[in-house]
């Protein structure tokens, strides 16, 4: 028996080829589109890692403030060492309701600040711990992450203090470890009666 095949020809050849290529396009696409769905998942698992106060608004920062917390983000991870800005700028009601902690509220007491007491209320002040590998925040003061027999926490207030940066941990009555600002020669009482910090330079802070 004797079966007739059709000739492949160019038209047919076309078809196969249009076919293939179109496949090849789904495949790419569809790779394409599981990368990217990855890639959200991931970033999602991450930021569930991370604590709620680590998504700051450094926008309300004084210029020179937010400048040097940036330089010391940059200049801590040429150390090996990785840190978050955790707070900034704080509102007074938001300072109210950091002072109830231990007091009318559950929890520690974790400041001696009501609203319109601390410097973070007029944006000179930010709290910093350091980032872990798996992106959460850690205030161990002990840890040394970058591997290099020192205390990463030592390290950082260090560096801020070169940046002009006062530390909280210095303070004796109630130490503050995560704190750091910049008064530019300020006290609270002067903050609260109005003064100008719009032409405060870095020199000031010193």
């Amino acid at each position: 028996m004797q079966y007739n095949t059709m000739p492949h020809t160019p038209a047919r050849l076309s078809v196969k080829k249009s076919r293939r290529r179109r496949r090849l396009m789904l495949y790419l696409l569809l790779t394409l589109i599981v990368i990217i769905a990855a890639v959200i998942i991931d970033r999602q698992l991450l930021d569930m890692t991370k604590p709620k106060q680590l998504q700051i608004e450094t926008a309300q920062l004084h210029p020179i403030v937010r400048k040097q917390a940036d330089e010391l983000v940059r200049l801590t991870q040429q150390q090996g060492i990785r840190i978050l800005i955790t707070d900034g700028f704080r509102s007074a009601a938001e300072q109210d309701a950091l002072y109830r902690k231990g007091r009318s509220d559950e929890g520690s007491i974790v400041t001696k600040a009501k609203g319109g007491q601390s410097y973070h209320n007029f944006g000179l002040a930010v709290d910093f711990a350091l980032l872990k590998d798996d992106g959460s925040a850690s205030w161990e003061m002990n840890a040394d992450l970058n591997g290099n027999g020192k205390s990463d926490w030592q390290e950082v207030v260090a560096i801020a203090k070169s940046l002009h940066f006062e530390w909280g941990g210095d303070w004796s009555n109630f130490p503050d470890y995560p704190h750091l600002q910049m008064t530019f020669g300020y006290s609270i009482r002067e903050l609260q009666r109005g003064a100008d910090l719009s032409a405060m330079t870095l020199e000031d802070a010193e």
